[in-house]
């Protein structure tokens, strides 16, 4: 028999992988399925059924909609995120800043994951985790190098939106937990063109260590900000 990969969601847990389709999403959907406690896993993304589409805000709202009935999940990830793509990339100063691209980043990073938490943590077991994937760039504290302003403005965003709705589970679901989790570099298309993909690890095994940092954190932990070792992340 296989050693469970998680220990405090109990027997035969329902997982929900939110941007199941990404080289993150992917990985934790694989490792799920194969987890001997997982009782099933159900992938969202912008091309599953029923979709979920963080910049189509009225896809969030029907995709929990048409899986009210699953509910509800134990474990909620999200692993959804834009950093760049035609048209948008990291910008090094103020004077690469543009509207428009500063709108698709927090769309995806902030606004559409607000939605998600708006309608997905009713799905939400009274016991169970949700884990929405930032970035510590996102994190003001840590902020030594400046630049991203987007990215990193975006993912600030999120922090405050994940610790806002943690509070306010804790009053109807104080046994459950919201965190906030860097991944770390990942080999994927959103690391590849940038200097730290040399150091990137798989995804396989940052997906692995991220929901062994999910285990090991209890509901005293909601709305807290940690990376993918386990350790605190300031704000």
């Amino acid at each position: 028999m296989n050693t469970p990969l998680l220990g405090s969601l109990g027997t035969r847990y329902k997982a929900l992988v939110i941007g199941a389709s990404g080289a993150l999403g992917q990985a934790f959907c694989q490792l799920l399925r194969a987890d001997a406690h997982c009782a099933s896993v159900r992938e969202l993304s912008r091309g599953s059924s029923p979709a979920l589409d963080l910049e189509a805000p009225s896809s969030i709202a029907e995709a929990a909609a048409a899986l009210a009935d699953e509910g509800p999940y134990q474990l909620i990830v999200h692993a959804a995120g834009l950093l760049h793509r035609a048209g948008v990339a990291p910008e090094k100063s103020l004077a690469a800043i543009e509207a428009e691209a500063l709108q698709t980043v927090f769309q995806v990073n902030a606004l559409g994951p607000a939605l998600v938490l708006r309608h997905f943590l009713p799905l939400l077991d009274a016991q169970g985790a949700m884990a929405m994937l930032s970035a510590k760039v996102g994190s003001i504290g840590d902020n030594r190098l400046g630049g991203w302003y987007a990215y990193r403005s975006s993912k600030a965003a999120l922090n405050m939106l994940i610790r806002t709705a943690a509070i306010e589970l804790a009053r109807s679901k104080p046994r459950a937990r919201l965190l906030s989790l860097h991944p770390g570099t990942v080999i994927s298309p959103l690391s590849q063109p940038f200097r730290g993909a040399l150091a990137a690890r798989p995804a396989e095994q940052a997906a692995r260590e991220l929901l062994r940092v999910i285990d090991s954190l209890g509901a005293e932990h909601s709305g807290s900000f940690h990376a993918y070792d386990g350790q605190p992340l300031p704000w």
